[in-house]
């Protein structure tokens, strides 16, 4: 590991610590007021759709790598299925069964840290042509998963809130709940904006950029908060097996699917597989968060995943380096 992504590890622990320090001193409230329920909610309605917005309508559609994109969304969005499935039939065997944690848990095991970790790791360690390749996967990294993810977690709760739900009601609900939504509609926007040709106004870009640059700081502030409000006692066991999923499966199954699916090899295929080892990513708690479920998790997987990966990642290069990667 690099003595530039050690240092960005380090600021990321220190910002969530300070987070931590925050929710301990009550320095934003107590308990009771939900601070971390707060800052979630301005991260959810205000700054993340502002990011996804500028992104969708900035990013150059045509420049996307169809092949590389498929070499790595493919296993990603069937880990994704395979955990939500799994969850899923758990929940309805469950005696208490909370409709969203499918999709919550499903996000943390496939949401890593792209940009935070992601992108000074990449920089540091493929130089610009791998950076290029990489900042092409970040592009569209949140806009498919949390897409997703989104419609698979409303269709769950329309089914939960009506009694005798039929096919067509339980779509409808879906489908209006996954549009008018602050994650999916601004990407919508943000497309719709860039198929028409449109450039952004100067103000509103700057606007967009001032209010997506909060995304970050924000988040880890808010995985602080989270993690002195929730604690970790109780929600370990859940915890280090997202972690195991994250670090250690994730990343095999796009080494598998990209190199003998795809026949990948040398830069790109170490690009996927390294960002398919990131820890969790904090748009995992943000999601938690707005659906009232399992943040403690959520928590306690960002911060046991971010610790964990200074010891994974070694295992992937020397790995990646053995294939001649």
């Amino acid at each position: 590991m690099s003595a530039a992504v050690f240092f960005k590890l380090l600021a990321i622990l220190a910002t969530v610590c300070l987070g931590w320090l925050a929710g301990r001193r009550r320095w934003l409230g107590d308990a009771a007021s939900d601070p971390a329920g707060v800052l979630g909610n301005a991260a959810f309605y205000i700054f993340v759709p502002a990011l996804l917005f500028r992104t969708t309508a900035r990013v150059d559609l045509g420049a996307l790598p169809g092949g590389l994109l498929m070499a790595y969304f493919a296993p990603l969005l069937a880990m994704l299925l395979a955990v939500y499935g799994a969850e899923h039939w758990r929940q309805r065997v469950s005696t208490q069964p909370e409709p969203a944690k499918p999709a919550v848990r499903a996000i943390s095991v496939t949401y890593g840290n792209a940009v935070q970790m992601g992108i000074p790791m990449a920089a540091a360690m493929f130089g610009e042509a791998g950076l290029g390749l990489y900042l092409m996967l970040v592009s569209v990294h949140g806009l498919i998963l949390l897409s997703v993810l989104t419609a698979l977690v409303e269709m769950d709760l329309a089914r939960s809130r009506a009694q005798n739900p039929g096919l067509w009601p339980t779509l409808r609900s879906t489908l209006r709940n996954t549009v008018i939504h602050p994650v999916v509609l601004p990407v919508l926007v943000g497309l719709s904006w860039n198929l028409l040709g449109l450039s952004l106004p100067a103000p509103l870009d700057e606007l967009l950029q001032l209010l997506g640059s909060a995304v970050v700081p924000l988040c880890l502030v808010l995985i602080g908060l989270s993690l002195a409000q929730y604690g970790v006692r109780g929600h370990l066991r859940g915890a280090v097996g997202v972690t195991l999923l994250k670090l250690l499966a994730l990343p095999a199954l796009v080494l598998a699917v990209a190199h003998w699916g795809f026949g990948l090899g040398g830069l790109p295929l170490a690009v996927l597989v390294t960002m398919a080892a990131l820890p969790v990513g904090s748009n995992a708690l943000i999601f938690a968060q707005r659906y009232r479920t399992a943040q403690a998790e959520a928590t306690a997987a960002i911060v046991l995943s971010t610790l964990a990966f200074v010891a994974t990642t070694p295992l992937w290069l020397a790995l990646l380096g053995w294939l001649g990667a």
